[in-house]
């Protein structure tokens, strides 16, 4: 894991997008609400339980630790210059951030977002066959193997809302560290 002094950079959230539909990408807002123990009023992942199509089939009353789900701009930065047309919102996330090293941070690091809202990071996002679909070499794109063959998964990372509030582009990101040891980042 990096320094805690650049993980403890403070960003800004570049975009806000919800979708009420289980559609891959969503709609780019003015604000959303966050609403604690649930997520995002009024988007498709928002619940105490799973809501991902594919893992509640499997276990639908399974906590929902996938509340909302933040990617870092640094990243369509990143796939633009590669050459794929991908704007916010279009990979699922709900908060794009700007500043903020999303994949460095360990689970249970606090995510103070505005005013009001907190996050707690859960873990990774897993990229899915559907990102795929959506652009063509995009999949290879986001995952990625370190030194020692281990997959690099870099689709963003998702979180459970600890407090409400209203969030909008343009608002302020500070990170909170958790109590050490830290624990890296796994999938969920």
């Amino acid at each position: 894991m990096n320094d805690a002094p650049d993980l403890l950079a403070s960003g800004l959230v570049d975009a806000v997008s919800v979708s009420a539909r289980h559609t891959f990408s969503k709609t780019n807002a003015f604000e959303a609400r966050l609403v604690a123990g649930v997520g995002v009023e009024g988007d498709a992942h928002a619940g105490t339980t799973v809501q991902h199509v594919f893992d509640a089939r499997r276990d639908p009353a399974r906590p929902n630790l996938r509340q909302v789900h933040l990617i870092h701009a640094e990243l369509l930065d990143e796939l633009a210059v590669q050459g794929f047309d991908v704007k916010p919102g279009d990979l699922g996330e709900n908060l794009t951030t700007r500043g903020v090293r999303l994949l460095d941070l360990p689970t249970g690091a606090l995510l103070r977002v505005g005013d009001e809202a907190v996050l707690q990071v859960t873990g990774l996002r897993k990229p899915c066959v559907q990102i795929e679909r959506f652009r063509t070499g995009l999949l290879k794109a986001v995952v990625d193997r370190d030194e020692q063959g281990a997959v690099v998964h870099r689709a963003g990372v998702m979180s459970v809302v600890l407090t409400g509030g209203v969030v909008r582009p343009g608002d302020a990101v500070a990170v909170e560290l958790p109590a050490l040891p830290h624990e890296p980042l796994h999938v969920v």
